[in-house]
């Protein structure tokens, strides 16, 4: 004859479970650190922005992310983020240079550093040039 257990000391499929996946996510948990300072990541998918606007050559158009250029053969993009401080840059069309209002960082249209205290270049980004609309697509 068996002595059945009390219901405290039962275990039931689901507490197994409910068990299994909290052990699961803790770890996950302490793994996510470590992973993070062997300097393990996960690459984001790239982003592809349309630009339906023509630009004639020697133009440009301003976006929230970027700035794209336009020549004879070819077009660019040019991160709108000043690596300094992470503030956005505003493009000034006469000294043909960009700006950085918070603490005057100057950038070539190509993305050069003119002036610190900014000490990296911009970001560039592939732009694809097509005959048709759109005109420029951009992959951040």
């Amino acid at each position: 004859m068996t002595i059945p257990k009390p219901k405290s000391m039962r275990r039931t499929r689901r507490s197994l479970l409910t068990r299994r996946v909290l052990l699961f996510l803790g770890g996950m948990a302490l793994i996510e650190p470590v992973l993070r300072f062997i300097g393990f990541h996960i690459p984001r998918k790239p982003e592809r922005i349309e630009v339906v606007q023509q630009l004639a050559p020697g133009k440009f158009t301003v976006t929230p992310h970027f700035i794209l250029f336009a020549a004879e053969t070819t077009a660019w993009a040019v991160s709108r983020k000043c690596t300094h401080l992470g503030c956005t840059l505003n493009y000034s069309e006469n000294e043909d240079m960009l700006i950085c209002p918070c603490h005057q960082s100057h950038f070539s249209p190509k993305g050069l550093v003119l002036k610190g205290p900014a000490e990296k270049p911009l970001a560039i980004y592939d732009v694809e040039r097509r005959e048709s609309a759109p005109f420029f697509i951009v992959t951040l």
